[in-house]
């Protein structure tokens, strides 16, 4: 165990200095405060290479098939200065099976054969470039008396030159986005130009649900001479021309929709881009057919998933393993449950605290930090190393801006007091979820106590309808539902389930984040982005 009260401060001392020295890492660690708005900025290292060959340098497939029938434990990973280099222009194929082979992961024949798929994409983004039609920049900003709104051309001809993407789904922990990530970094060497983003769902919507509100802003005024004509202003070809001048390959990370004005905008968003020659590469946890499942008008939905299995290759990833949980084992404790005893939850966050804390250069204080206009304050800090409670993060009004804002200012995050969640406190809730995903995503250390082990943090226990009406007035009020007709509050967005799904990933992200995998990563994420 990492630490079990100040009591065992010492013996944490020992643990952490093990887990720095595996990082490499000493003294003050360097946080970046790049912007994040920018879909133009990736976050991965550049290589300015020449154009790639599509023949791996190396064939490692042989020594990769050779493992597949190994038994007993993984073995540990083979050190760096014993390993043939990777070609910079190496595939997916290739660097599957060079991980393979010096046991960064476990031949696995559920994710060779979602390799093969992305090796498949791969070769043919080679040669791919977008056919950009020039149109009237009237034509974008105004459709017109009668004229319809964008929408997908199911015409074959249209996207014939079009490679289709991959939706990627299947259960939490079983390599979705790791094997999205070695496909994303494969395409640098493949083609230095080829414009690409990868980026959490929750970042990409934030960026678009922006980008709309400028637009408007930005719209010509009406024509009073022609007062009685209708000159509506479509938002969507000014923004979907901005994502398509940065990228024409977007990889989503953890694709799921649970808001309803997030269900609206994808259809006509993403009908003008895949009509622009857009590929989409997604990771989720659920079907296509099961996107927005009980959701508030879904039926309006519905055009956008046919869209998503015309547009991109449906493939499932079930390994039966969740790799996250299986690199826990072993590992130091990072999550302290407030009701046990034994724990020490509080001195042995405490005690996290003070030894971090000595590491930085800074001193112990408050912080504010100044976000879109809004100061946000958080009680206790020591440079890079934030001390926080559940309260001060979820139950306040902050969202996925905020979260990202923390990621750019901290290395280390420590929660204190995560309550039991459920429909009655759905709402901090869905932010903790919320504030898991950015902070995983952004590779941020994490250290936390809650009333009951993380797995068993979120109980979807019954409430009654009364109790539903109190907590979702608002949304309730905006959309005009009647709260009496039967079955109204019966929607995913009211009764929980979505949340319940989701807090799945949740569980498996806080499981690996406990790893001293997960906890190499942040160095190496930080420079790459830098």
């Amino acid at each position: 165990m990492l630490l079990r009260g100040l009591a065992r401060a010492r013996n944490t001392a020992t643990s952490w200095n093990a887990i720095n020295s595996r990082n490499g890492s000493s003294g003050t660690l360097v946080c970046s405060t790049s912007g994040v708005g920018n879909l133009t900025h990736n976050d991965s290292v550049q290589y300015h290479l020449p154009q790639a060959s599509l023949t791996p340098t190396r064939n490692l497939s042989a020594v990769a098939q050779q493992k597949q029938g190994e038994e007993g434990e993984k073995k540990p990973p083979v050190p760096e200065e014993e390993r043939i280099p990777l070609s910079p222009y190496a595939s997916p194929t290739t660097v599957y099976d060079h991980r393979v082979t010096y046991n960064d992961l476990s031949e696995d024949v559920h994710q060779r054969e979602v390799v093969v798929k992305f090796q498949s994409l791969y070769e043919k983004m080679g040669t791919y470039r977008p056919q950009v039609a020039s149109t009237s920049i009237f034509s974008k900003l105004f459709s017109g008396p009668g004229a319809k709104r964008w929408g997908f051309s199911s015409s074959k001809s249209n996207r014939a030159h079009v490679p289709k993407g991959i939706y990627l789904w299947g259960t939490v922990g079983g390599g979705k986005t790791m094997l999205m990530d070695m496909f994303y970094h494969t395409l640098e060497g493949l083609d230095p130009d080829i414009k690409k983003r990868r980026i959490h769902y929750y970042d990409f919507m934030q960026i678009v649900h922006t980008r709309m509100h400028e637009a408007k802003k930005l719209a010509p005024p009406r024509d009073i001479s022609r007062w009685d004509t209708y000159q509506p202003f479509d938002p969507v070809p000014p923004v979907g021309d901005t994502i398509l001048e940065e990228t024409w390959i977007l990889c989503l990370d953890e694709f799921q929709v649970t808001d309803i004005a997030d269900a609206m905008i994808l259809r006509q968003l993403f009908a003008y881009l895949f009509d622009k020659g857009l590929v989409l590469v997604a990771t989720s946890n659920r079907p296509p057919d099961d996107l927005y499942k009980n959701g508030l008008q879904r039926t309006n939905f519905l055009p956008f998933i046919n869209m998503l299995k015309e547009t991109s290759n449906v493939v499932s990833l079930d390994p039966g393993v969740d790799y996250r949980r299986k690199a826990l084992a072993g590992a130091d404790k990072l999550f302290f449950v407030t009701t046990n005893p034994e724990d020490q939850a509080d001195e042995a966050l405490t005690g996290m605290f003070k030894f971090l804390a000595a590491k930085e250069t800074d001193s112990v204080k408050g912080i504010t930090i100044r976000i879109k206009g809004r100061d946000v304050h958080f009680d206790k800090s020591c440079g890079g190393v934030l001390f926080s409670t559940f309260q001060e993060l979820c139950a306040r009004p902050l969202w996925t801006n905020d979260y990202l804002k923390l990621t750019q200012v901290f290395h280390t995050i420590i929660i204190s007091d995560i309550p039991m969640l459920s429909q009655k406190n759905k709402t901090e809730a869905r932010r903790f979820i919320c504030l898991i995903d950015t902070l995983y995503d952004h590779k941020i250390r994490v250290v936390a106590s809650g009333e009951a082990p993380y797995w068993e943090l979120f109980q979807n226990s019954s409430i009654t309808d009364e109790e539903r009406l109190q907590e979702n007035r608002l949304l309730i009020d905006d959309l005009g539902i009647k709260a009496a007709d039967k079955g109204s509050l019966d929607s995913g967005v009211f009764s929980g389930e979505e949340e319940l799904f989701a807090f799945d990933r949740t569980v498996s992200r806080m499981t690996e984040m406990q790893t001293p995998d997960y906890w190499k990563k942040w160095k190496s994420y930080v420079e790459n982005r830098s």
